[in-house]
């Protein structure tokens, strides 16, 4: 007699249960109690096919917990980019743990430490006590443990199926020789899932060639002298920081976490238990498929009568029997290209073209989409473009490589480009106007974008073409790796024949004319017409425009403050050491505690990292400043050294080589608040608080000896949206009088004259003023001000006594919020707060000062947007040589013609104040110089 394979499954539990998560997401499970069982029913399903096909004989469930871990102490940014977890699965997790020990599974968790470490530790245990180990779980981090006997199980998903990977399926994954590769793999090229940096500039093609070449990250490191130009560059300035992503990849399989055999022996589910949880979640046919009965008839054949959990299942059934019939199947299979009946065509001749402008011409709208070289607007150039009008045919125009026989061809099509009675319709589709400027094509509205559409309805989801047409269509689109491969082999668009294209760019323009359908009626249902229309709309052709623009950039002057940069660093640097008492490594985290605390002892009790480092961050750093001279100059060195790699030395490799000018990309659908991102350069970020930082405005000049550089910029337009928008009187009257806002503040606060308002009650009374439309607490106050949170409460209390409007207000939003689960701005954007309900404190609290603050900031993003398509119209309009170049907060920059800076300068500050009307009126101010600096 044969033993029976030891066999454990390791399930990672918040993978899978945002997995099921997303599968349901546009099938929702609502039961007849009104809760979304969705979380539940996908991780139960995805559980029971485990345990009914893959038969283990041990099993556990892991679950991260909510206390932070060493690697948020090591790196503050670590998953911060992550959205705050949906209510639906705040509420689903305790019923899912349920759920789990009820099938006599167990629910394993330790603070400190994340899933990913637990089921590492338990896995390489069980592998070493004969086991054969699967790591169930989405994740392809965990491919860093598999070995021989264990094994990376992911589970299959919407239509794909279980993929199971040993150590050759991993390495080929990766493209590594060696297992161990893989945390070196993510050092480099960071998780941006996790929010781990990397190295800047290092993705997995890169990463998998210095690997080849080095074998480890620390290899690299080394020899970084065989390294040329900028990626030489690059790994030396960020040495510290591949290390540090290195270490915060690294499954820790040291958790102090015992492996217990018999405990995580399956024994099959505990059916008293079970049994009444499938009925009160009505997974009658969950039920049937592991009890062969249904729950809701067992339990009233068994009690004699009918629950009333029971009498609402048969009232419901009722009314609507097929809700409940499926009310727990997977989710509907997703179509793709191979199942869907299409009629797709090349469009590879002249007579062609001329056909198909002809049709294209008598349609009141239609989809395009250009396939480029590359995804650098500026920079890439045109392989060819789809056009559909009709749902399931569309046309590939192929464009040759030769730029002049190129732009011919593209330039047939300028009719239907420039007819303004014809909508067209993109994904996305400032891209495609951007790229279609350099062939002389100028795209006339109206336009339709469904990127922008879906921005409106669900500001915080993803907003990709792919995710969109499986969410709104059920269909799988072809994924770009098809066509052009990935890793070693990646093709470029431009080495591919037209016939190899076809099918992929059809389908674009096909899926994202009929995407353009389904999203219409939610933006009219959620009255989201006037913001799409007449902001975001308009917006995209403006920003297209300015990114085509550009910005010119002393390179000169940034070398010079490269050299002032390095010899700051260096006599900072010398400082540090001299105090130090001897030379160290100052940008390592482990080194440079060891100084402060071991050696100088600057704390006597200095906080430490969960590895035992201690911890070096900015905000230890920054208290330790105003003591101890050290930490002064640490925090010098870092501020010269990140203003030297990531401004001064970086913006002039940005300079494109077209027209010498930077060209950042604007981010229209990011930020859920309204506002434009930055990137390539992040214009956002070109810091502005540090006189060195300052300077760097001093690069950005005029395109030519006959511009200058206007800076137009609106003041404290927050404070006055939040008085208009809570009718405050005192603050309306300060504004109108062109009072000092913070003074008048102060003058209240502290029950004194204007006139008696000293510097020190100014500057708490502007903490005030910008802290309560963020939802400022006395503690954040206290914290920002360094006075007792005693202090800093009395201040708040004043403020709301001398200024009960304002609360009026916050409580109105509060309320408004609560009741709708959303808030609006002043054109009418939302901003959903579905944790605005929720009985979680922590969750809740942040969506209310969500709900203060999303108007407030929301208008301002609304009222700059509308001052950007009105000034552009004006520009255009009269026919000016001035060009708006660049959008940073509230500030808009422009390259003013030197003979029109009499009439530009009044007439944009007239747009921008009157954008919107309020009960406040908005200020602008306006500099003319000879760079952004002296301008602004």
């Amino acid at each position: 007699m044969t033993t029976p394979e030891k066999k454990l499954f390791l399930l990672d539990a918040y993978a899978l249960i945002y997995r099921a998560h997303f599968a349901f997401s546009k099938t929702p499970r609502i039961n007849s109690k009104g809760i979304n069982t969705g979380v539940m029913l996908g991780f139960t399903n995805t559980m029971l096919e485990v345990l009914q096909k893959q038969k283990p004989t041990h099993i556990a469930v892991v679950f991260d917990t909510s206390a932070p871990t060493f690697r948020h102490e090591q790196y503050a940014e670590y998953k911060a980019n992550r959205e705050e977890t949906p209510e639906d699965i705040k509420i689903g997790v305790p019923i899912v743990k349920d759920i789990v020990k009820a099938f006599n599974i167990p629910v394993i968790q330790k603070d400190g430490y994340e899933a990913d470490d637990i089921i590492g530790t338990l896995a390489k245990k069980a592998a070493r006590q004969g086991f054969e180990v699967f790591m169930m779980t989405p994740d392809k981090d965990f491919g860093q443990l598999v070995e021989e006997h264990i094994y990376l199980y992911k589970p299959a998903f919407m239509g794909n199926g279980v993929d199971i990977m040993g150590v050759d399926a991993v390495l080929a994954k990766w493209d590594i020789d060696r297992i161990d590769q893989v945390v070196d793999m993510l050092g480099m090229q960071g998780d941006a899932v996790d929010n781990i940096p990397g190295i800047p500039g290092v993705g997995p093609k890169t990463a998998s060639k210095f690997l080849k070449d080095f074998g480890s990250l620390e290899g690299l490191l080394e020899n970084t002298d065989k390294l040329k130009g900028k990626m030489k560059e690059k790994v030396e300035a960020n040495a510290e920081l591949g290390r540090l992503s290195k270490e915060l990849a690294t499954i820790n399989i040291n958790v102090p976490v015992e492996f217990n055999e018999k405990e995580l022996e399956y024994t099959g589910p505990d059916e008293e238990k079970l049994k009444p949880m499938f009925e009160e979640l009505e997974f009658r046919t969950l039920a049937k498929r592991l009890f062969n009965t249904d729950p809701a008839v067992a339990s009233s054949n068994s009690s004699g009568s009918s629950s009333s959990s029971s009498g609402q299942l048969d009232m419901f059934s009722a009314a609507s029997k097929e809700a409940i019939d499926i009310s727990d199947e997977e989710p509907k299979k997703i179509e793709d290209i191979n199942t869907v009946e299409h009629n797709y065509h090349l469009v590879d001749s002249a007579p062609m073209r001329k056909s198909l402008i002809s049709y294209l011409l008598k349609q009141d709208e239609l989809c395009f989409d250009t396939e480029t070289s590359g995804i650098d607007a500026v920079e890439a150039q045109v392989v060819g473009v789809a056009f559909s009008y009709i749902k399931g045919e569309a046309y590939y125009v192929a464009i040759p490589p030769d730029f002049e026989e190129a732009k011919a061809i593209i330039q047939e099509f300028a009719d239907v480009f420039n007819n303004d009675k014809i909508l067209k319709i993109g994904q996305n589709i400032k891209y495609d106007i951007l790229v279609l400027k350099k062939y002389g094509i100028e795209v006339k509205g109206p336009i339709y974008d469904t990127m922008l559409a879906h921005y409106l309805i669900e500001p915080e989801m993803r907003h990709g073409m792919d995710a969109l047409s499986e969410h709104y269509l059920n269909y799988r689109p072809v994924p770009i790796s098809a066509i052009i491969g990935s890793g070693k082999t990646q093709k470029n668009m431009q080495d591919l024949a037209p016939e190899e294209i076809v099918e992929y760019a059809c389908e674009d323009a096909d899926v994202t004319l009929q995407l353009k359908e389904k999203l219409d009626k939610e933006v009219k249902a959620n009255k989201l017409e006037k913001l799409l229309h007449e902001v975001e709309h308009p917006l995209a052709m403006v920003l297209a425009e300015m990114e085509y623009e550009g910005v010119r950039i002393d390179e000169q002057a940034l070398a010079t403050m490269s050299k002032e940069l390095q010899q700051l660093s260096l006599e900072a640097q010398e400082s540090i050491f001299k105090l130090a008492g001897q030379e160290f490594n100052i940008a390592s985290p482990k080194q440079l505690g060891e100084i402060l605390f071991d050696k100088l002892k600057l704390i006597d009790k200095p906080k430490k990292t969960k590895t035992g480092q201690y911890a070096t961050g900015e905000e230890i750093l920054s208290k330790l400043a105003i003591e101890h001279d050290i930490a002064n100059k640490i925090l010098e060195f870092r501020e010269y050294q990140k203003l030297k790699s990531t401004y001064v030395d970086a913006l002039p490799k940005m300079i494109s080589p077209t027209d010498g000018r930077v060209h950042t990309d604007y981010g229209q659908a990011i930020a859920a608040t309204g506002r434009l991102s930055s990137n390539n350069p992040n214009l956002q970020n070109i810091p502005i608080r540090t006189e060195k930082g300052r300077e760097i405005r001093k690069a950005f000049v005029p395109r030519d000896e006959n511009h200058v550089l206007l800076s137009a910029d609106y003041s404290q337009i927050e404070l006055r949206i939040a008085a208009s928008f809570a009718k405050d009187e005192v603050m309306i009257e300060a504004f109108k009088n062109g009072r000092d806002i913070h003074s008048t503040t102060a003058a209240k606060v502290f029950n004194v004259s204007l006139e008696d308002v000293d510097p020190g009650m100014r500057r708490k009374a502007k903490e005030v003023n910008f802290g309560i439309i963020y939802g400022i607490s006395a503690f954040g106050l206290a914290q920002n001000l360094g006075i007792s949170r005693t202090e800093a409460n009395e201040i708040i209390t004043a403020y709301f006594k001398e200024f009960s409007a304002i609360k009026t207000y916050m409580d109105n939003c509060i309320n408004t919020a609560k009741e709708n689960e959303y808030v609006e701005t002043i054109m009418g954007r939302r901003r959903y707060l579905r944790d605005i309900n929720s009985g979680n404190a922590t969750m809740r609290g942040y969506a209310e000062r969500n709900a203060i603050n999303a108007p407030i900031q929301g208008s301002a993003a609304d009222i700059i947007k509308l001052a950007m398509v009105n000034i552009q119209k004006w520009l255009t309009e009269e026919k000016l040589k001035t060009r708006m170049i660049m959008q940073v907060h509230d500030e808009l920059v422009f390259d003013v013609y030197k003979d029109e800076v009499e009439i530009v300068k009044p007439k944009i500050i007239d747009l921008m104040m009157n954008a919107v009307s309020l009960e406040v009126p908005l200020e602008v101010e306006a500099g003319v110089g000879e760079n952004w600096l002296k301008a602004h």
